[in-house]
């Protein structure tokens, strides 16, 4: 009976030894992202991005103070959790990155084509970077609520849906491989499902966020394009209609989260 209670201790040793550091872990990445939102410095941005707001800028020299974000023109605080959604004055439904840009071009005479093939973190790229910051940080603490009243909102939303869950490229993957079921993680970083709301702060309702990693601030657009490069897609190109459509299925399936944005990733 000895003999058999400590072959059965032996055994079980394994299993106690893999569930202590399974909950060493994770406690540990709790800690660390305790520690990382001391301070986050994507109030650096937030700080940039009302500034550059107001600040008259572009050919026309004149502010953004005029842009309509959906709310009317001027209002920022509640645009964001509604975003993307259907734009009557320019006959298509338009995340917040991709509105900017029309602000930009319309209001202060830059040319949105441009500024969408510049590379991430250089010239104007980096003033949206700020602008998105300022944009979310002023819906902290509100409930996404995305519409889907007009038929090309519902349209996009479809079309969201069937690019989320596309596979293909060398490795046969889609945005559903990571992030179409529960308990997946990566490099020790917890994935949320997406198909469904995975909770207030997480997921689509962190973003954009300040990236440790990189020490720079990402909005959902170029968070999209990372996503193609790691399923080994052709990049999408900033502002197109599949990362605006990847935003509505997203958000929608957000309803109801609180948004932490602009929160901070490893």
């Amino acid at each position: 009976m000895r003999y058999l209670i400590s072959l059965v201790g032996v055994l079980l040793l394994p299993v106690m030894v893999h569930a202590q550091t399974e909950k060493s872990t994770a406690d540990s990445i709790a800690e660390y992202r305790a520690m990382l939102a001391d301070g986050n410095p994507a109030e650096l941005f937030e700080a940039k991005g009302e500034e550059l707001w107001k600040t008259k800028r572009g050919p026309n020299s004149a502010s953004l103070e005029q842009c309509d974000l959906g709310k009317g023109p001027g209002i920022v605080k509640g645009a964001f959790v509604e975003l993307p959604r259907w734009f009557d004055d320019t006959q298509r439904v338009q995340d917040l990155e991709s509105r900017l840009l029309t602000c930009m071009e319309r209001i202060q005479g830059f040319n949105a084509g441009e500024i969408a093939k510049t590379k991430f973190g250089k010239g104007e790229q980096v003033t949206l970077e700020s602008l998105v910051a300022w944009i979310s940080a002023e819906s902290k603490g509100l409930r996404f609520n995305l519409s889907q009243g007009h038929a090309q909102e519902r349209k996009t939303y479809e079309m969201g849906k069937r690019a989320f869950f596309y596979r293909a490229g060398p490795y046969d993957f889609s945005c559903a491989s990571c992030h179409g079921q529960a308990g997946k993680r990566i490099r020790l970083q917890d994935l949320p499902v997406l198909t469904t709301n995975p909770g207030d702060g997480v997921g689509f309702a962190a973003w954009p966020a300040y990236r440790v990693s990189s020490g720079e601030l990402w909005g959902m657009q170029r968070r999209l394009n990372d996503c193609f490069r790691q399923q080994r897609f052709p990049y999408p190109g900033y502002a197109s209609d599949v990362t605006i459509a990847l935003g509505m299925y997203m958000g929608v399936n957000a309803k109801g989260a609180e948004s932490v944005a602009p929160a901070l990733k490893r």
